[in-house]
C-alpha cells in the first residue's frame, strides 16, 4: 500500500492521522480510497465538479504529478504519496 502523507490542516478530518496507507494504481485511485475511509477529506481536496482543487498540489515521492500524468500517474505500493495545500499570504 502507498502512503499518504496528510498536512496538518487536513488531520482533522482523518481523525488526527499524520499518515494513511492506501491501495491504488495510481494517484487517481489512492486518493479515491482515501476520501472513501474519509468522506470529509473529498471536498477539501476535489472542486463540485470532482476534479482536484487548484490550490491542492499532489507529489509522488517529491515528484509534482502535474508535470507527470496527473491522477493517472502510476504508484507503486512502496511510493509516498504527498498532499500539499497551496499557502498564500504575507504582505
Amino acid at each position: 500500500m502507498a502512503k499518504i502523507l496528510i498536512p496538518t490542516p487536513l488531520r482533522q478530518f482523518t481523525g488526527g492521522a499524520d499518515t494513511i496507507e492506501a491501495t491504488g494504481a495510481t494517484v487517481g485511485e489512492v486518493l479515491a480510497a482515501l476520501t472513501s475511509a474519509h468522506p470529509d477529506l473529498k471536498k477539501n481536496l476535489y472542486n463540485d465538479e470532482g476534479k482536484l482543487r487548484s490550490f491542492v498540489n499532489i507529489y509522488v515521492n517529491d515528484e509534482d504529478i502535474r508535470y507527470m500524468f496527473k491522477e493517472a500517474t502510476e504508484v507503486a505500493p512502496a511510493d509516498t504519496v504527498s498532499i500539499i495545500p497551496s499557502i498564500a499570504g504575507g504582505r
